[in-house]
């Protein structure tokens, strides 16, 4: 029984506080049961529309509270032809895409990937990434593990009234565990 409230005690002590992530204990909490989103709906905020990196929209399909910060998935429909990311680190998520519509243009570490419909592709933690959208529009899933600050990061993206400038940006990436090191990526 000691052991048992020991490792309780130490994982508790470990966890990331569940305010750090911007949701409350009570809204970390699981409910247990699976649920449906439809096609072009969000689970939670609506639609997040994008200011500053490019003008495309995410709908929320799993949050990290609905997987005590296990992951996020958002749908992005892409409507910024030749936009896309600065190049940028996430310190504490791995990140995948599967592209749904449309072509883009990654770049990973030193190596630069071409999508199109039907493509996945794995951008792990640490390394420096960018994207661009090639095609006129296009709609992605992506998938962040652990889930982090990346809810939080979107929708206070969307919250600016104006287009943030670099200073911003910067200053936003950083309070959501990532960094930017670089300019966004040009089609080649």
């Amino acid at each position: 029984m000691k052991r048992n409230k020991f490792i309780q005690t130490i994982l508790a002590a470990l966890a990331v506080p569940f305010a750090s992530y911007g949701h409350t204990k009570k809204e970390m909490q699981t409910t247990g049961k699976g649920f449906k989103v439809a096609a072009g709906e969000g689970r939670i905020h609506g639609h997040i529309q994008l200011k500053g990196v490019n003008s495309n929209i995410l709908d929320l399909k799993i949050s990290g509270t609905d997987t005590d910060g296990g992951i996020a998935v958002f749908e992005q429909t892409s409507l910024s032809q030749g936009k896309g990311t600065p190049l940028h680190v996430h310190h504490f998520q791995d990140e995948m895409f599967y592209v749904l519509e449309g072509e883009y243009y990654f770049k990973v570490g030193d190596e630069k990937f071409s999508l199109k419909k039907g493509d996945s592709i794995f951008l792990p933690r640490k390394v420096p990434h960018a994207w661009t959208q090639v095609s006129e529009k296009g709609k992605m899933t992506v998938l962040f593990q652990p889930a982090g600050k990346m809810e939080s990061f979107f929708v206070s993206l969307a919250s600016y009234e104006t287009i943030p400038n670099k200073e911003q940006m910067a200053q936003l990436f950083a309070a959501n565990e990532m960094e930017i090191i670089g300019p966004p990526l040009l089609l080649e």
